[in-house]
């Protein structure tokens, strides 16, 4: 493969990272949460937002580059990862969608909701990076993103580490801007504008998962019949 094309698929896999995660992750609705939790605190949303990024950082490249590993011991096929990590990211999405606003807080919420400053430091990582940032729809959709880049050759083990961590980076860069600016951010959306931007989100959620089962269903077709099922 020539230079060109080598960087133009390692680029196109770089940016297909946030283009799925984000969606997943939706930082945006995240931040209503997060805000509830920080209250009016600025100084205390910022050390927040640093360190559930870094949290968040770590989940996604460990899930990325080792998650293909360890279904390999369990004898779990590629394509059936990425039917599997497709419907579970197409059921959270059709979820988002048919969510009413009111709808009761989760335990994990209420959990975040009632700890202190000192608790929320210390338990940055539980609730508040994992369920309610990088949840089990982030650790499949990063499985599923991890097979395009599993190791062959060790130029294929260098790209595929590029894609994780260069990928996780624009992600959680995202993800620390909007959380570090939530208390502004929600107040100026407003209850309405968060619901439509949770919508549309939830949409896009749902078309990432379809196509994530249509990625893998492909691949069993190919494996089993030695051809590509017509559209």
């Amino acid at each position: 493969m020539a230079l060109p094309e080598l960087l133009a698929t390692l680029a196109g896999e770089l940016i297909l990272v946030p283009v799925t995660l984000l969606p997943i992750i939706n930082p945006l609705s995240t931040a209503s949460i997060f805000v509830s939790t920080v209250g009016g605190r600025p100084a205390l949303a910022k050390t927040l937002a640093r360190q559930i990024a870094f949290n968040s950082f770590v989940v996604i490249v460990l899930a990325m580059l080792v998650g293909t590993y360890v279904l390999s011991l369990f004898g779990i096929s590629l394509p059936v990862v990425r039917i599997g990590g497709g419907l579970l990211v197409a059921a959270a999405g059709w979820r988002m969608l048919g969510a009413r606003t009111d709808d009761p807080p989760t335990p994990a919420q209420e959990q975040a909701e009632a700890m202190g400053d000192a608790q929320l430091q210390r338990k940055s990582f539980f609730p508040l990076t994992f369920p309610l940032t990088t949840g089990p729809g982030t650790l499949a959709a990063c499985i599923t993103l991890g097979t395009h880049v599993e190791s062959v050759t060790p130029l294929h083990l260098l790209s595929g580490v590029i894609v994780a961590v260069g990928g996780a980076l624009l992600v959680v860069a995202v993800i620390y801007l909007i959380l570090r600016n939530a208390i502004v951010l929600v107040r100026r959306l407003g209850p309405t504008g968060a619901v439509v931007m949770q919508q549309l989100v939830a949409f896009v959620l749902l078309c990432i998962g379809i196509q994530l089962m249509w990625a893998g269903w492909v691949d069993l077709n190919q494996d089993t019949f030695g051809a590509t099922p017509a559209l």
